[in-house]
This record gives C-alpha cells, sequence and structure tokens, in this order.
C-alpha cells in the first residue's frame, strides 16, 4: 500500500499538571531527513529521541518539535541576565565610543533587543524520570502521522488504478483496431494511386510491397505486450508494503 510523503501527526501525554507533546510533520524527500527541536533542558537525550523517530520513518523529511508545558500549578517561567554577553556588548559600545569619539548613548531599550541578553531560566529535569513520558508522546505522534500517510496514501492509490483501468482500456481497443490498419492502408493506397493514374493500370505487385513495408513498421504487438507488462508491474508496486 502507497504511504504518502506529505503528512502530519500529534501526540501528547499528560502527567500530572505537565503535558508533554509532540508535533510532527513531512514532506517528500528522496533521503531520510529528521529534524528535531526540543528544548534546551532536553539536549543531552535529543540523539536517542531522533533515532526513535528515525526508526519508523522510511525517507522523506520529517521535523519534530518537543515540548513540555506547565501546568496552573507549576512555578512561572524565570528570567535571567546573560551577564557575560551584557558586560561583552558594553565593553564594544564602549570602544566603539573611544574609537569614533561619540558618546556611549545605550539605554536599556537597546540592550533588550540584543539577543539572548534577557534568558529563559534552564529548568533542571530529571531526564531519567521524564524521557518514558517523552516517548509515549512521540509514539503517539508517530502513530498519527503514519495514520495520515496511510489514509492519504489510499487516496493516491485509487487514483492510480483509475487511470490504469483507463489506459487499458485505451490500449485494448488500440490492439482490437491494430489488425484491420493494414487493410485500411492498402485501400486508401489503391484508391490515391487511381486518382494519380487515372487511367493508367495500377501495379499490384507495388501495392503489396508497399502494404508489406507498411504492415511490418507498424506492427506494434510487441508495445502492446510491454505496455500491459508496465501496468501489471506498477499494480503489484502499489500493492507492495513497502511502496
Amino acid at each position: 500500500m502507497i504511504k504518502s510523503m506529505t503528512a502530519y501527526g500529534r501526540g501528547e501525554y499528560q502527567d500530572g499538571s505537565r503535558s508533554y507533546i509532540c508535533e510532527m510533520k513531512s514532506v517528500n524527500n528522496r533521503h531520510k531527513d529528521i529534524l528535531l527541536r526540543t528544548p534546551r533542558n532536553l539536549q543531552p537525550i535529543e540523539e536517542s529521541l531522533r533515532l526513535m523517530i528515525s526508526s519508523t520513518i522510511g525517507r522523506g523529511r520529517v521535523e519534530a518539535t518537543i515540548q513540555i508545558e506547565k501546568g496552573e500549578n507549576d512555578l512561572p517561567y524565570e528570567l535571567e541576565i546573560n551577564k557575560p554577553l551584557v558586560d561583552a556588548y558594553l565593553g564594544i559600545f564602549q570602544e566603539l565610543a573611544e574609537r569614533s569619539g561619540l558618546a556611549k548613548d545605550v539605554g536599556i531599550s537597546a540592550l533588550i533587543g540584543m539577543r539572548d541578553v534577557i534568558l529563559t531560566k534552564t529548568e533542571e529535569s530529571d531526564l531519567d524520570e521524564i524521557k518514558p513520558w517523552l516517548v509515549q508522546a512521540i509514539h503517539k505522534s508517530l502513530d498519527s502521522l503514519m495514520e495520515m500517510k496511510l489514509k492519504e496514501g489510499h487516496e493516491i492509490e485509487k487514483d492510480f488504478n483509475q487511470r490504469i483501468s483507463l489506459l487499458e482500456g485505451y490500449l485494448d481497443k488500440i490492439h482490437e483496431r491494430a489488425p484491420g490498419l493494414v487493410q485500411e492502408y492498402r485501400t486508401r493506397l489503391i484508391e490515391n494511386v487511381k486518382k494519380m493514374i487515372q487511367d493508367l493500370e495500377v501495379d499490384e505487385e507495388r501495392i503489396s510491397r508497399e502494404t508489406a513495408l507498411f504492415a511490418d513498421r507498424s506492427d506494434i504487438t510487441e508495445e502492446i505486450v510491454r505496455a500491459k507488462s508496465h501496468f501489471k508491474q506498477f499494480r503489484t508496486y502499489l500493492a507492495d508494503d513497502d511502496a
């Protein structure tokens, strides 16, 4: 059965007041490319989570995102100043002021706008404790993704089979008409020759040679057999589990 390359899946596992969420979307790609985004505190186990996703995906590009949402009873997010980075910025501003002779006019709003000056304080998590919950969310997301792949793949397979049936119908009509083409050609050839030579006698031997040459050139038996073989192979491929 065909599996669509494009799909979306979402899985969520709830433990107490916290939700562990995994979202995935896949697009077509001849190779396998797994892109996983996780919170910073999950980086030590990120590779093992990526391998888990990769073991289920055959090929294509999959973008997966893992989030941990706090509940109402959890402590709010804490912010912290990235002091080393702020000191580095201030040092650069001071150096620029001295080199240019201009006043060092740097306000708080300018500093806040600098990237990573204010950080969300990383929460230390017991990775061994939360990893099973993350795995549950990933499995649910993969199940959802594969279900959508199969559903869309079924529609694609149905469309392909309808198109193949249409082509097979055209091929049957061509096959039925093919034997009569030689006689039709001979008849038209004689009529055209008679129009040109009028009262002169038609050279039947020459007509027969031309007809035989046309019959040889217009023989499509091999092409019909090959086309039917291709249709059969394609239907077999569509029914394959790895399609």
